[in-house]
């Protein structure tokens, strides 16, 4: 049997060439329609404009509101003296304590008096004798057996020890120190037995009935307020019971840190078992005043100052400096730097910037 005839490899070639270029054809074919078509679908499609960037907006109104404040501040003595000695000695007597209740004249103190007792008998015979001389020496004018020079100055030796009799005695009365007004004594400083100088501090008086709470206000609260405006106290020593009270006095200066004045308010009845140093918080009420409020977040702050975000006409988002005044709740005054009507961005800062496509949507947290 004859075997099949192989052709040469040289001879097979030129057949699977024309295969072969005939698929890279196509495939350049498939390729380069895609890409044609691919470009001209990026050349019809607009070019998209920057979603604009959403944000909570307020409008602003100017209101007449009407402030309640609660200040801290304690209980004080208005009323309340501090008994020195006017004479130096030993105390003979002293028989109150702090807490006592005393009667207006009482003597709360007794120094020895002895020497000045002496001194004071000495005086009045020395007067005696004074007078006596002025007598006589007038009945001798009369007789002209004394010239007028010997009366006149007998008259002003009776001046002299009348003027030392009046001293003696006044010294003898500062021995005896008595309460100046009904009071309770709130400081005892020396015992009997002591010996004490002049202006040594001995006893402190207090008239409960003088107590008053002391407060500390603000300057920007200060216009609103007047003595005579109702206040109500609660003492936290007392329990959540309020007391009715009002201003008694507004003090002219400020202090120079705080820049806050100091208010006193007394009281309709003064509380049972209220005490000096107690702590208090009182409520004031100031009269309605128009103000311009925006919500406490849209206030921002930066190195340059507080600033709030607002909607302009072309819909973009501004930078508006602000001064701010009284916090209200869940609101800020603003002083200076906007107008009623205009619309504050209170959400979506978040990449807001000068002059960006702001659009406001619902505040879904109020």
């Amino acid at each position: 049997m004859t075997p099949p005839r192989r052709l040469p490899r040289a001879a097979r070639a030129p057949a699977a060439l024309p295969r072969a270029a005939l698929l890279l054809a196509g495939l350049l074919s498939l390729t380069g329609c895609g890409v044609a078509q691919d470009d001209g679908a990026a050349k019809e499609q607009p070019a998209r404009r920057p979603a604009a960037h959403l944000v909570t907006v307020v409008a602003t109104e100017r209101a007449p509101v009407s402030l309640q404040h609660e200040r801290p501040g304690s209980l004080i003595l208005r009323r309340l003296v501090r008994l020195y000695s006017q004479e130096e000695g030993r105390i003979t007597e002293l028989e109150v304590f702090e807490g006592d209740p005393v009667r207006r004249g009482r003597i709360l103190v007794r120094l020895e008096d002895d020497l000045l007792r002496a001194e004071l008998d000495k005086a009045r015979a020395t007067r005696a004798q004074e007078q006596i001389d002025v007598e006589r020496l007038e009945d001798l004018v009369k007789r002209r057996a004394a010239s007028e020079d010997e009366v006149a100055q007998a008259r002003t030796a009776l001046a002299v020890a009348e003027a030392e009799l009046r001293l003696l005695q006044t010294r003898l009365d500062y021995t005896r120190i008595e309460a100046p007004f009904d009071g309770v004594i709130t400081e005892r400083l020396v015992e009997p037995g002591d010996f004490v100088t002049k202006n040594t501090h001995l006893l402190t008086l207090a008239d409960p009935q003088s107590l008053v709470a002391e407060l500390f206000v603000s300057e920007l609260v200060l216009p609103h307020i007047a003595v005579g405006d109702p206040v109500v106290v609660r003492i936290d020593a007392l329990g959540a019971q309020r007391f009715v009270g009002e201003i008694l006095r507004i003090h002219p200066t400020l202090s120079a840190t705080s820049r806050q004045a100091k208010v006193e308010v007394r009281f309709e009845n003064i509380p049972p078992g209220a005490r000096a140093g107690q702590f208090v918080r009182a409520e004031l009420a100031t009269a309605a005043v128009p103000r311009l409020l925006v919500p406490f977040r849209a206030l921002r702050n930066d190195r340059g100052g507080q600033f709030v975000w607002v909607v302009d006409e072309q819909g973009q988002a501004a930078r508006r400096p602000v001064r701010s005044g009284l916090r209200v709740a869940d609101a800020i005054e603003i002083l200076d730097g906007l107008e009623a009507g205009e619309q504050v961005i209170t959400r979506g800062f978040l990449g807001l910037a000068e002059g960006k496509d702001v659009e406001a949507v619902d505040d879904a947290q109020g």
